[in-house]
């Protein structure tokens, strides 16, 4: 079996050297890039499972790529950045990274991060870890990150959104509150961790046709979390 194949998108050499050595020492295989053209060109013929991405880049916006691969990709996302300010890190995540990490970083914990990101992406639930997922005319297939509707129409959501989604449906009927939500999905507590959560899901219920004022599957408990209604079945 490969070992998860991470890409590096930095204009720093030292550090794609830095990111990489750490990482094929640690068993990942690795594709280091210097501009987002290089990248994009390379995204037609390999498929990562985690994407570093550096915002200050020469040739395109950071959060715009970003924003693009949440979109059509299924790899895990980490932001690594010099930009620390905590709007920099909240718009990062809303627009679908998985992680922020702020330079200088230490290789050591870039690996730590990885390696736990993909740990959540393949959890060992009672239902079997399925990546099929069938609730009230709908079916989330996490194999490729889609929604499909009971007519057949597909409808793909990012791999930020989709973590949220399985949390949902492997709990259905039960409050989901924030400290769940932050204790399974990983992340720093805070401002910036409830802005994305809300984010995703004001997402995901617009692709699930939700009525935003009164929405049927996935309910907001005021103070307390969430609950969603649905019915689900894996498989």
């Amino acid at each position: 079996m490969n070992q998860p194949l991470v890409t590096i998108l930095d204009d720093e050499p030292e550090i794609r050297q830095i990111l990489s050595a750490a990482l094929e020492e640690a068993g990942f295989r690795t594709r280091a890039f210097a501009r987002a053209t290089e990248f994009e060109v390379a995204l037609k013929t390999i498929t990562p499972d985690v994407c570093l991405v550096d915002l200050s880049l020469p040739d395109r916006d950071g959060l715009t790529l970003v924003h693009r691969l949440a979109l059509e990709k299924g790899a895990t996302i980490i932001i690594i950045s010099g930009r620390a300010q905590v709007q920099d890190r909240v718009t990062g995540l809303e627009l679908g990274a998985d992680d922020y990490i702020i330079k200088p970083f230490d290789p050591v914990e870039v690996v730590a991060r990885i390696r736990a990101r993909l740990r959540r992406d393949h959890p060992v639930t009672g239902s079997g870890a399925g990546q099929i997922a069938h609730f009230n005319g709908w079916t989330a297939h996490f194999d490729r990150f889609a929604l499909e509707d009971a007519e057949g129409g597909e409808t793909p959501f990012s791999h930020a959104e989709a973590e949220v989604l399985r949390l949902f449906l492997e709990r259905p009927k039960r409050l989901v509150s924030r400290a769940t939500m932050q204790e399974v999905l990983g992340g720093a507590a805070g401002e910036s961790f409830d802005r994305a959560m809300d984010v995703r899901i004001s997402r995901l219920r617009t692709k699930l046709r939700e009525d935003t004022k009164n929405p049927r599957l996935i309910k907001t408990i005021y103070g307390a979390g969430y609950i969603f209604l649905g019915d689900v079945s894996w498989g």
